[in-house]
């Protein structure tokens, strides 16, 4: 389709406003701003359509696939961030995590599914070791799954974790304090990562909102994520186990890179790409067993 242009002769004064000269303006017809806005939402909407299909995009890629340039590419990509509907990253952009909701939320979401991770991750705690237990409901399942007769030591900022491992009586619990943040469902801020800094911890089970091969972790709290940064500092081993939902995407607050991480563990299913990935990274990875329907 060839677009149509109308030009005008624009009188503008000179700088300093004694003399005039003439400039060509080129006008297009309001139908083919409008035409161009729909050409947009029509590449935005198949840059989405990809970016569900292929867990990423690059920008460089899309401007080829699309002929037009990176720029166009990468207003689009900031279009949509800003609608919420992506996270941008260098060079491209991921997914938003669907972690973004509060506790009281997540809590009654994929139950079986993160009972069978929980298993895969209570497995790597060693009797007898000092363990720090992150926040969040697939660390819950953890702790429900540790053997009875499991001796250990273990601080958390998580009340509901504290209050778990309470219940056995070969566990030693260290409560992390600070103001609770309601939505994470553990304790936040100064006081609590004073704390956290003061801890050596033999393996940390880190909670995960976003976890991507080369993006890295990352969270959707800043003072969660300052928390996390503290825990991959000073644990000497740390371990995650994630969701396939929270695979390849991405959080507004950056945790660490991917390669900070001693061993992954995955659902059973999580495609074999992403475990090849993590593997190459020199990260231990671990497969869930398949989820038992309750």
């Amino acid at each position: 389709m060839v677009r149509e242009r109308r030009r005008r002769r624009t009188r503008l004064p000179d700088l300093d406003g004694s003399h005039t000269f003439m400039h060509d303006v080129v006008a297009y017809p309001p139908w083919s701003c409008a035409f161009m806005s729909i050409l947009a939402a029509e590449r935005q909407q198949q840059i989405l359509d990809r970016l569900g299909r292929d867990g990423r995009v690059l920008a460089a890629a899309l401007a080829e696939s699309f002929s037009t340039s990176e720029d166009t590419i990468r207003r689009d990509l900031r279009d949509l961030a800003g609608r919420g509907l992506c996270r941008r990253v260098y060079g491209g952009a991921l997914p938003v995590s669907p972690a973004s909701s509060s506790i009281q939320v997540r809590a009654g979401e994929a139950i079986d599914r993160k009972a069978a991770l929980g298993r895969a991750l209570a497995a790597l705690v060693a009797p007898e070791s000092f363990v720090f237990i992150d926040s969040g409901s697939t660390s819950l399942a953890a702790v429900k799954a540790f053997p009875e007769d499991l001796r250990l030591t273990a601080a958390t900022n998580d009340p509901a974790i504290a209050a778990a491992l309470s219940a056995r009586t070969e566990v030693t619990v260290w409560l992390i304090g600070g103001l609770v943040s309601r939505a994470i469902g553990a304790a936040l801020g100064g006081r609590t990562l004073v704390d956290v800094e003061a801890l050596r911890p033999e393996l940390a089970l880190l909670g995960i909102c976003a976890l991507d091969p080369a993006g890295g972790i990352a969270a959707f709290d800043p003072e969660d994520a300052e928390i996390k940064r503290a825990i991959l500092r000073n644990s000497g081993r740390v371990a995650v186990a994630v969701l396939n939902e929270k695979l390849e995407t991405s959080a507004p607050f950056a945790v660490g890179p991917a390669e900070s991480l001693d061993c992954v563990v995955l659902e059973a299913d999580a495609p074999e790409r992403i475990a090849r990935a993590f593997a190459e990274r020199g990260i231990s990875v671990r497969r869930a067993q398949p989820a038992q329907a309750g």
